[in-house]
């Protein structure tokens, strides 16, 4: 059996290196014309689950150095007010002290060239997929934009939320613009830049919570191997110069029927002036941060979700991460369902290679389940990031916004609620 994979992210490459390992022929193919190309976002985060998945996909020695090459996992998950008053704060380490590796952040460039060690000869890029054709063999050939044609046995789109192959498989699916405006930017983690943090800020990631649905996110990568460690240096020569830097990450998103404009068509000088608009009654150090921002190092975020989808007819023709559920980052919930979604087609594809399963059964298997587990992702992950919630309206969401902060504080000091509150955040990300 030969697979093609269309799309070089995250959920692609796991599930080639997954394949690869089991004797599965695969061929994998991406739009972007280099390894190189800007992928879109900065950090990835990835869960205990998603950490799971990727270690079922891919061999030992790559886990490890995916492992190597991420920032220190966080301590703490802060809820906070814009003038950086606690309002819940979780120990990660307290509540979850036997999830595999912890939390992980990651640099996504980075991600992207550890998956891609190994899989050198099955990689294509500057290969846009123009569409595909069935075969009266039942083999399926890619079209791509070049003229270029291959065929295999399956066909697996992994191309992303402008996926080309749902496009032509499922042209009934939708994406909905959620009406949510965001933007965000990096700064290296100085002496200065740090001094604008408190510990438990510097020492996990938070999450504003500000009037008229306005929110922010605040995370620092701090990374255990520098370029001058010897250790990492005489294990992995040849990854040395792809060791990112210890930086500070922000974020901010509202509604656009509060934001004084669109971030469409904005420079790097303007978006960092509009973060400053809608920061300012925020605590001054957050507008610092912003300030201190290189405009190069801002960009906006599309936040689009997918609508949900009702089962089809299976074929040998599947979908998986963003290419079938496109959700906003409100949960971070994406990557890791990619993962997921990596993990079960790989299993389920094999099994069918060593005829276990008929193939379309395999895949109908892995439809079913993976749909099940995304549309609650997908829904869970709207809630935080939609401009029609009442959040986002001026005396209502005042009112909503004091009530949250009171529960919330309440669970904050109440050890079993918090418990309980951590365990329902970590169900969403893929944890049972």
């Amino acid at each position: 059996m030969k697979v093609l994979i269309i799309g070089a992210g995250t959920g692609g490459l796991a599930l080639a290196h997954l394949l690869k390992q089991a004797g599965v022929r695969i061929a994998v193919y991406e739009r972007d014309s280099t390894p190189n190309a800007d992928t879109g976002g900065y950090r990835v985060g990835i869960s205990p689950a998603g950490s799971r998945a990727l270690k079922a996909c891919i061999p030992s020695e790559l886990y490890d150095l995916y492992l190597a090459t991420c920032a220190r996992s966080p301590c703490y998950f802060n809820m906070l007010t814009e003038q950086l008053g606690e309002v819940l704060s979780f120990d990660i380490g307290d509540a979850a002290p036997n999830a595999l590796d912890g939390e992980k952040n990651v640099v996504r460039k980075t991600l992207r060239r550890v998956l891609l060690r190994g899989l050198e000869d099955h990689v294509s890029f500057g290969k846009a997929l123009q569409g595909y054709t069935r075969n009266t063999d039942g083999s399926v050939t890619a079209c791509f934009q070049d003229g270029s044609l291959a065929t295999g046995d399956v066909l697996v789109g992994a191309d992303g939320t402008n996926s080309a192959v749902r496009r032509q498989y499922l042209p009934e699916a939708r994406l909905e613009d959620t009406g949510i405006v965001s933007l965000g930017g990096k700064i290296p983690m100085t002496v200065e830049a740090k001094a604008l943090l408190s510990d438990k800020m510097l020492k996990g990631m938070s999450m504003i919570m500000a009037p008229m649905g306005f929110g922010a996110i605040i995370h620092s990568l701090e990374f255990a191997h520098r370029r001058s460690d010897p250790d990492f240096a005489a294990r992995w020569p040849d990854f040395v110069e792809a060791l990112d830097e210890d930086s500070i990450g922000w974020g901010i998103w509202g509604a656009r029927q509060n934001c004084p404009r669109d971030t469409v068509g904005l420079s790097g000088e303007q978006l960092r002036e509009l973060g400053l608009e809608l920061a300012r009654d925020w605590h001054p150090h957050l507008r610092a941060l912003i300030r201190m921002t290189e405009p190069a190092a801002i960009h906006d975020v599309k936040v689009r979700t997918s609508v949900p989808l009702t089962p089809w007819t299976s074929s040998n023709i599947t979908l998986l991460g963003d290419a079938v559920h496109t959700m906003t980052p409100g949960r971070g919930a994406g990557a890791n369902t990619a993962l997921r979604d990596a993990a079960l087609l790989g299993h389920m594809l094999v099994a069918a290679d060593r005829g276990q399963k008929p193939l379309v059964e395999a895949i109908h298997a892995y439809e079913a389940e993976m749909l099940r587990y995304s549309t609650e992702a997908v829904r869970e992950s709207k809630k935080h990031m939609d401009a029609s919630h009442p959040a986002h309206r001026p005396i209502v969401g005042t009112v909503q916004l004091a009530a949250m902060r009171g529960v919330m504080r309440i669970i904050n000091a109440t050890p079993v609620l918090k418990r309980r509150a951590f365990r329902q955040m970590m169900r969403v990300r893929g944890e049972n």
